[in-house]
Parts: C-alpha cells; sequence; structure tokens
C-alpha cells in the first residue's frame, strides 16, 4: 500500500507534504513520519516527526485531555535535572529540523518541538520524536505509558485500489488506558 494514501487514512485528511515513514508497526503500517520543513505550500513547518497511528494519537490524546501537558511543564519548572534533558531536547530538535532546509530563500520554522518557544506543547510531537529514535525526556515518558502497539488486525487495510479503514480493528485493551 502507497504510504501516502494510508496515512491519509489514519489521520483523517490527505496529508499536506511528501510522506517519508521514520517508524512502522508490526503490520508495516506508518506510525511516525518525517515532514519536511517546508509544506507543499510552502508554509513553514516546525514539526519535523508526525505521529500518525491511531492507537497512539487516542493514546496520548487521552493523556494530554488529563493535564499532562500542564504535568510536564510544572516538572519541567520544578525538577533541574529534567529540565536541562528537555532542553537539550529541544535544541536537538530545532538544530536538525533547521539543518532540512534546502533553500536559503525561505522562511525557517521557529520554536523547538511542535514549534514551542517554552514548555510543552505538544505530547504528540514529543512521542513521535522519540519513536523516530531520538532522545527525548518527554517523550521517552510518555511512549512508556502508551507502548506497546498491540493492535491484533491492522487499522489500515487494502481496498479497491485503495487502502481503506479496517473496520475490525478495535483499540486494544492497554493497562494504562484511563477510561
Amino acid at each position: 500500500m502507497n504510504s501516502r494514501d494510508v496515512v491519509e487514512i489514519q489521520i483523517g485528511r490527505p496529508p499536506r507534504s511528501e510522506v517519508v515513514v521514520a517508524r512502522a508497526c508490526h503490520f508495516d503500517l506508518p506510525v511516525v513520519t518525517v515532514v519536511p520543513t517546508h509544506l507543499e505550500d510552502g508554509t513553514p513547518f516546525p514539526t519535523t516527526y508526525w505521529l500518525t497511528c491511531p492507537l497512539l494519537l487516542r493514546r496520548v490524546s487521552r493523556i494530554e485531555s488529563g493535564g499532562g501537558v500542564r504535568a510536564f511543564d510544572e516538572r519541567i519548572a520544578s525538577d533541574g535535572d529534567f529540565a536541562r534533558e528537555y532542553d537539550r531536547a529541544m535544541v536537538r530538535y530545532s538544530t536538525k529540523r533547521d539543518a532540512m532546509i534546502a533553500d536559503d530563500s525561505l522562511v525557517a520554522p521557529s520554536g523547538g518541538i511542535a514549534g514551542s518557544r517554552g514548555g510543552v506543547k505538544c505530547l504528540h510531537a514529543h512521542v513521535a520524536d522519540t519513536l523516530a529514535g531520538n532522545d527525548n525526556p518527554v517523550g521517552h515518558e510518555v511512549a512508556g505509558q502508551v507502548l506497546p502497539l498491540d493492535c491484533e488486525s491492522p487499522c489500515v487495510i487494502p481496498g479497491e485500489g485503495v487502502p481503506e479503514w479496517n473496520q475490525a480493528w478495535v483499540e486494544p485493551d492497554h493497562e494504562g488506558r484511563s477510561d
């Protein structure tokens, strides 16, 4: 199956850039994609790693809606060691992203992970960064709460010429689940 078509089904809309898979699941479907520094229309885009897996999107959303962003902001403010690790991740992320800019005439995206200019902005982006193989203390801790990817069937299956949502897919039970 074409990764772009699969991602479109996973996220519920057409991707706004090329689709490069950074990590796939045990069904060989995209989990994290690499987003270029500029979308197809030229818009600067600060988020390099995009979480596309519906299972992880649901699980991370539960943590966010339960106050996860605020909790990490508070931890960064109160734990110097964690704050230094977080700052290193933000600098690494923006430096790597900025190095990807192929055309010096383009306006560079700003901020660190998910475009943040201080504090945690989006747990999904932190998890995607971690699953893409990067050292990210926020993403590492959240990934520990939402993994494993334990689907018994794929979320997207081959259809008539194009992939389609698998109506048989269900979110597996998960110990860390809050509902």
